[in-house]
């Protein structure tokens, strides 16, 4: 992993961001990181505090570019459908061109820290409940413009659409093909109600 040419804390938040995201956390040290960073454990403190507090500036770094950011957004000038399509697409799409086949850094860490790290557990725990909170209100906004039925299940739909995108980031690691991670986005989508039209077959 290159370092940065000198220490900038927005260049080696991505440095590490990057090294987490190929190695996992618990493959990375206080020593190992201060290393990447080219700097000493003295300096990765005072800079940083801990690895833990180092790990927490790291993700949300990571989620204000990935993915799911769209979620987030005001996206009631749009259809429901596209938004939730075109999400899956980008998804679909930067993770098969990535060249390491690193899924979803978030995602990883959550299957290796949620139920084993005290500090971080909670932390990756708040970004999956964050996650299911946009999808409701995206979901809610598509029943209040009519645009889905009036029964459709928020929560239950909310649920096996997060389902998919965990699903989907952690099969990426695997299954390399755009159109193979595609076909499995569109088929529950389908099955959701919540495939656009134009997304079928692309």
């Amino acid at each position: 992993m290159a370092r940065p040419s000198k220490f900038d804390r927005e260049d080696a938040l991505d440095v590490v961001m990057n090294q987490i995201w190929q190695t996992g956390y618990r493959n990375n040290s206080v020593k190992s990181l201060a290393e990447v960073l080219g700097i000493t454990r003295s300096s990765f403190y005072n800079a940083f505090g801990s690895q833990e507090q180092l790990f927490k500036e790291v993700l949300a770094r990571y989620t204000r570019v990935s993915p799911d950011r769209v979620l987030a957004h005001d996206n009631s000038n749009k259809l429901v459908r596209g938004v939730i399509t075109e999400f899956f697409q980008d998804i679909c799409r930067l993770r098969a061109r990535d060249p390491e086949w690193r899924g979803c850094m978030a995602v990883n860490a959550i299957s290796e820290l949620c139920s084993s790290h005290p500090e971080l557990g909670p932390v990756l725990a708040e970004v999956i409940f964050g996650s299911l909170e946009r999808l409701e209100r995206l979901l809610k906004l598509g029943v209040e413009t009519g645009e889905l039925p009036k029964d459709y299940d928020i929560r239950s739909n909310a649920l096996a659409v997060q389902t998919l995108m965990i699903g989907i980031n952690t099969l990426s690691k695997v299954v390399h093909s755009e159109k193979s991670l595609w076909l499995a986005c569109e088929a529950t989508l389908k099955g959701l109600d919540l495939l656009e039209k134009s997304g079928i077959g692309e």
